[in-house]
């Protein structure tokens, strides 16, 4: 997803890789305009509806679906992940850039260390380090997925950044498809 600054146009994408090669298979995507306001912590109602538009759109549907934002690792319990894996009865995670809710210790500096999430005593998802001695994503089940897959997943989708290659992909997409360049 991408916004135009000061305003509700979104541009939406996804990207479809193959596996284990991660090599592009289709990229998907639109522009329109998001019905409902920006609220921390409900992203979902204000991104989902464009990425169920795209996902409609797309010749070859992913076996699993890699989202930029949260899965249980929500305030909620119920990020992004989760609602559109429920939606689409796909498998589907979050790997997030930010920590939104909860905390972790002693998070090793190597490539696939991870440390459990805690929020309110429970584990919601890990904090994993994709990259060795770079800032960790947290990474967080949405549906049909637990943590360790979604670990194992993530692990294998290395580009050699710290962002799994599939977002990274689809972030790119939809600022190309913003500037009119896709």
């Amino acid at each position: 997803m991408s916004f135009e600054i000061g305003s509700d146009t979104v541009f939406a994408g996804i990207v479809v890789l193959s596996f284990p090669d991660l090599e592009i298979v289709e990229e998907c995507g639109l522009q329109t305009q998001a019905k409902f306001p920006y609220v921390p912590g409900l992203l979902s109602f204000r991104e989902a509806p464009a990425i169920l538009q795209v996902w409609e759109k797309l010749r070859h549907k992913p076996d699993v679906l890699i989202l930029d934002g949260q899965g249980t690792a929500h305030p909620r319990r119920f990020g992004i992940a989760c609602h559109l894996g429920l939606w689409l009865q796909i498998p589907t995670l979050g790997c997030a850039k930010t920590l939104l809710c909860g905390k972790y210790e002693n998070l090793g500096l190597e490539r696939g260390n991870f440390a459990p999430l805690v929020h309110r005593g429970e584990t919601v998802g890990v904090a994993l380090r994709t990259k060795t001695k770079v800032n960790p994503v947290f990474v967080s089940p949405g549906n049909l997925c637990d943590i360790d897959s979604a670990i194992s997943l993530l692990l294998r989708c290395d580009g050699g950044l710290k962002i799994p290659e599939p977002t990274r992909r689809a972030h790119g997409f939809v600022n190309r498809l913003r500037r009119g360049e896709a």
